[in-house]
């Protein structure tokens, strides 16, 4: 059995973080792996980069074929970055196998039919989340069915694509199809999109993909998936029989926690499968931390990151920061344009504070959307009049998923609407309209 004084389970955001820092103190570290593909985790191979770079070539006009291109040498040379980050350190063993717990700091790996134990003195699970699959009678057995991993990995663009799942990785794939020349529809059970932002601000986000081609049949069950030849049938009770050529599935992500053994473990999960863990992301077992994905929160790299400042933290004495220190984490939704969101919005701000304000202002009347020749979009701002404190922001244009950031820091530090308000940015920029956005409330 090789003892290690970090094990580390999966390569992402936190995992490969902790093990580079404990690496570079002179402590020995492993980072088990199971695939090659998944060097530096979910976000660099699959996720974030690779999405993000496709949406970027499809705002440069590029064919998919162009698009899928740049995709991969991006993920193929970070992928190699992030392998070599590790693997060049002396004090790192990189294994590229599947893990499984025997006990609660050991666990075997396993690869190319040979087996070896391994043991933490502490031990991070990092095995992230993978998609969650409807049990719709024929989704996983009928062909041209894909996950987003998969989906990205085709040589050829479908004519049609159909996509079960109005979520932020459907509505984004469906964004970045249409604009890639496919013909997109989203198939989802519930009445409306993006169900957790104001019913302005998504009415407008429908209106916007409709108009670059994609169709939506919401309020929609899906009863069946099966195959036509080659094309796919989509079997919904309100519509009927939808035809694509592919079909991609996108009903949220889970933790990624089968066959890891953790049965084996005192370790406990939720109902959903996901790790429980404390305030400073430790499980039930002493010394055992489980970040990122897997344990339950947000689903973002940069909540990964966050849980390496706690564990690191935890770990080297200074317990000050856990996760009930983690406010107002800021998202995008990288539909055209980005959709980011902070803190409140404006029926939950009314439901828990008595003054409140509300601000809104479309990129139409903003002189930097003439500028960008896009008028789509709009800055809406939510604030408490009785304290000038800002409750919540939501930015539907150009470089909203810059300027939330703004907000961000603004609310953390309880800094007055009117700081922004009256404060003087550069000209001509988006980030100007938050001066225009707030003296409206």
């Amino acid at each position: 059995m090789s003892k290690y004084d970090l094990l580390v389970i999966g390569f992402g955001k936190a995992g490969k973080t902790l093990a580079a820092t404990f690496a570079k103190e002179g402590k020995k570290v492993a980072v088990v792996e199971e695939s090659s593909a998944m060097y530096g985790g979910t976000c660099i191979n699959i996720g974030c980069i690779p999405t993000k770079t496709l949406i970027v070539a499809a705002d440069n006009k590029k064919d998919y074929n162009e698009a899928k291109a740049t995709r991969d040498k991006v993920v193929t040379k970070l992928n190699a970055k992030n392998f070599a980050m590790l693997d060049n350190s002396p004090n790192v063993d990189v294994y590229t196998a599947r893990a499984k717990f025997v006990s609660n700091k050991v666990v075997e790996i396993s690869a190319n039919g040979e087996t070896k134990q391994l043991e933490g003195e502490v031990v991070v699970i990092n095995t992230g989340a993978k998609n969650n699959v409807l049990p719709i009678p024929g989704l996983t057995t009928s062909k041209n069915v894909y996950d987003s991993t998969e989906l990205q990995k085709l040589e050829k663009a479908p004519k049609t694509l159909g996509i079960i799942g109005g979520g932020n990785i459907g509505l984004e794939f469906a964004s970045l199809y249409s604009r890639l020349g496919v013909k997109v529809t989203v198939i989802d059970y519930s009445d409306r999109i993006l169900v957790r932002e104001d019913a302005d601000v998504a009415e407008l986000a429908k209106g916007y993909l409709e108009e670059t081609g994609v169709e939506f049949k919401l309020g929609s069950t899906t009863k069946e998936v099966r195959n036509n030849g080659e094309n796919v049938v989509v079997v919904t009770e309100e519509h009927g029989e939808l035809e694509f050529e592919a079909v991609l599935h996108a009903t949220g992500r889970r933790a990624n926690t089968e066959n890891l053994g953790l049965e084996n473990t005192d370790i406990e999960l939720r109902p959903n499968g996901s790790i429980v863990v404390d305030e400073y992301c430790q499980t039930a077992v002493e010394n055992v931390f489980a970040v990122g994905d897997v344990n339950g929160g947000l689903q973002f790299t940069y909540v990964s990151l966050d849980d390496f400042r706690i564990v690191n933290g935890y770990l080297h004495g200074k317990k000050e920061y856990t996760t009930a220190d983690r406010k107002n984490v800021p998202y995008s939704t990288f539909i055209s344009p980005a959709l980011s969101h902070v803190g409140l919005h404006e029926e939950e701000a009314k439901a828990q504070y008595n003054n409140v304000a509300v601000g809104s202002l479309l990129v139409a009347n903003m002189p930097r959307g003439a500028v960008n020749q896009d008028p789509r979009g709009i800055f809406k701002v939510v604030v408490d009049k009785d304290t000038n404190l800002i409750l919540g922001a939501t930015l539907f244009s150009k470089n909203s998923e810059e300027i939330i950031n703004i907000i961000k820091m603004a609310i953390d530090n309880k800094i007055p609407y009117t700081y922004i308000r009256d404060q003087i940015f550069t000209h001509p920029t988006m980030a100007e309209n938050l001066n225009d956005v707030f003296k409206l409330v």
